[in-house]
């Protein structure tokens, strides 16, 4: 089957076919976390979306190097390289070293995106484990002639740079309505240019994080880490580079001019970004009070949320939404998005019950199989994907029904292609089989006694069986081949 992939280039503001620079070869960069405190539902977000498009390319048969970085080092709290650093003021709070900061929560985030069913990427880099390729990029910029150095500190020279280049390229943003809106220099700044930003900063006394470097001891800039990184792993110039919206304005902005200036090439030739996160149609902060973690939101232990939600059902809820949409949390969606998940599970789990017949009489799963494919091949349309798998939801209820029927190879083809599609490429899995320990059987026992209170013509202990049941969330389902159970 023809694949015509497109995506969406945030570089050049419209759909375009996905054509890799080296044929069945994929370079994948994301901007991964910060990992001074526990990773958010933002991120979260971005990475399960990035976990999807990784799967599909590797399911159309492409071989992907994906390269997600490991920020730990050099992320001022603002992004015009002013206020403290972010690790070492973490670090004093909690009276650790700031590397123990660093494995707290890389261990974290790496424990919340396994329970997200997330594909590790190929390489995970660290800031601090490319502090050569930092610097030898930061001299190659000086050389070419893009970046100054003051009293220890490296700036890139952003108002040489726009004599020859577009800044603004990538959000496509005036460069006067920028400049308008920055502070102006005051008499102490040691910048020439009021956008010029740090690529290699001069470690204060008190600083904890630091190296020696040709221009005095210091610290690597915010942005220069992801261009020295992607550099090294994956080129010059390289396929995908994707990350929340939030970081197109300023750290991809700077990262496109760092490249262009040290390379003379853009670094990716398609730029992927994910929309951001609203609670109840407010955007989520912790300024707001309506932010919560993962943890959170699993558990229910927030008071915006009445109850938690596995992570698989939280999976799905964000797929349910095109990734360059605005996701909107609620708990009317989130209730809406768990029933949703549950049901294509426990039809799911039908497959192998099902009776076999001579023929089948449903509707042509090719055609079926096409339109999955063309929803993921329109920029990896994951809603409409998972519309169409609940068209297959209602053949295979049909079928386990007696309503309609299906042969043993149509049998196996339904299999793979809801193997495929649901779990290789949607990354879902069936989180209710998990744990369950002795649960089936005694849920046997329980499906016994009800059917032989049937049998007596007990219907009233049948029924307050049944109806037990459904008050802690199992739902029975009765058929001629006996009857199923599944959490609700």
């Amino acid at each position: 089957m023809q694949h015509n992939l497109v995506l969406y280039n945030t570089l050049t503001r419209k759909k375009e076919k996905f054509e890799p620079i080296h044929p069945n070869l994929v370079g994948m960069y994301v901007c991964g976390p910060t990992v001074y405190s526990d990773v958010h539902l933002g991120n979260c977000r971005t990475f399960v979306s990035f976990d999807l498009i990784f799967r599909y390319l590797l399911h159309l048969g492409y071989k992907v190097r994906y390269v997600r970085n490991i920020t730990d080092a050099g992320h001022l709290e603002g992004d015009n390289d002013e206020g403290d650093d972010k690790f070492a003021k973490k670090a004093k709070l909690e009276q650790l070293e700031p590397m123990e900061i660093v494995q707290k929560y890389t261990i974290g985030f790496h424990d919340v995106l396994r329970l997200f069913n997330t594909i590790p990427p190929s390489i995970e880099p660290t800031a601090t484990g490319h502090i050569s390729e930092q610097i030898e990029m930061v001299q190659q910029i000086i050389a070419n002639g893009y970046a100054y150095e003051v009293d220890g500190t490296v700036y890139f020279d952003v108002e040489k740079y726009v004599k020859e280049h577009n800044y603004t390229i990538l959000t496509n943003r005036n460069l006067e309505d920028l400049l308008n809106n920055t502070r102006e220099l005051g008499g102490q700044d040691e910048k020439r240019g009021r956008l010029d930003f740090a690529l290699w900063i001069k470690a204060k006394p008190e600083h904890i994080m630091r190296w020696p470097s040709p221009w005095g001891i210091g610290f690597p800039g915010w942005h220069i880490e992801c261009s020295a990184m992607s550099r090294k792993y994956l080129g010059d110039q390289f396929d995908i580079h994707g990350g929340g919206m939030d970081l197109a304005a300023t750290h991809h902005t700077n990262e496109i001019a760092q490249s262009q200036a040290c390379n003379h090439t853009t670094p990716a030739k398609y730029w992927m970004h994910t929309n951001m996160l609203t609670v109840n149609g407010a955007r989520m902060s912790k300024s707001a009070g309506n932010g919560f973690l993962p943890g959170e939101l699993f558990t229910g232990d927030h008071p915006l949320l009445n109850r938690g939600y596995s992570p698989m059902a939280v999976r799905f809820f964000m797929l349910q939404a095109h990734y360059r949409s605005t996701l909107d949390f609620s708990n009317e969606a989130l209730d809406a998005a768990d029933k949703g998940f549950k049901r294509l599970m426990t039809a799911i789990s039908l497959l192998d019950k099902i009776t076999v017949s001579a023929k089948s009489n449903f509707a042509d799963l090719k055609a079926i199989k096409e339109k999955c494919y063309a929803a993921m091949d329109d920029d990896f349309n994951s809603p409409v994907l998972i519309a169409e798998l609940f068209e297959v939801v209602r053949i295979i209820n049909s079928i386990y029904d007696g309503k309609l029927t299906i042969n043993q190879a149509d049998l196996e083809d339904l299999k793979s292609f809801i193997h495929a599609f649901v779990f290789d490429i949607l990354g879902l899995k069936d989180d209710q089989l998990e744990n369950t320990d002795n649960v089936d059987d005694l849920m046997q026992i329980i499906i016994d006694l009800r059917n032989d209170a049937k049998k007596n013509k007990d219907f009233v202990t049948s029924d307050r069986i049944r109806e037990h049941l459904t008050a802690i969330g199992i739902q029975l389902k009765d058929s001629k081949d006996g009857t199923l159970w599944n959490k609700i």
